[in-house]
């Protein structure tokens, strides 16, 4: 069957955007920290405060280039509309949403492997009989 070229646009657009770390705009982050952190609007550390916001957020950028492809696809999708939900997005707080579901999952993993052996010691007759009350 040969698929109609606007069928195939709309499919090549069904491709989920967690193949790639998504462009964040971080400027607004940016600017609110650098204000939060001023004495006053004319302050002129707001500036020094808002590049060094704009370095850190592109050196987090770099970083989770790096880890992109260690991430579930499932947490990628959750942790990008989270970081991007409400206006304004940081990079920091989606490497940092990432990193605590793959810790959670992993910690979930090792707690269910500890408990194996121990269910199945209870789950086997031992052969002796039950403590008397």
């Amino acid at each position: 069957m040969i698929l109609p070229p606007a069928l195939l646009l709309g499919v090549t657009l069904l491709v989920p955007v967690v193949d790639r770390v998504p462009s964040l705009n971080v400027e607004q982050v940016c600017e609110g920290i650098a204000q939060q952190g001023g004495v006053s609007f004319r302050d002129p550390n707001i500036a020094v405060e808002k590049k060094n916001c704009l370095d850190s957020e592109h050196a987090t950028r770099d970083e989770l280039s790096k880890q992109w492809s260690s991430f579930s696809a499932a947490d990628k999708t959750a942790c990008t509309n989270e970081a991007t939900m409400g206006g304004e997005s940081s990079y920091t707080e989606l490497l940092t949403c990432l990193e605590m579901a793959r810790d959670v999952r992993a910690l979930h993993s090792e707690s269910q492997k500890s408990d194996a052996p121990n269910a199945k010691a209870r789950a086997a007759p031992s052969g002796r009989a039950p403590p008397k009350p």
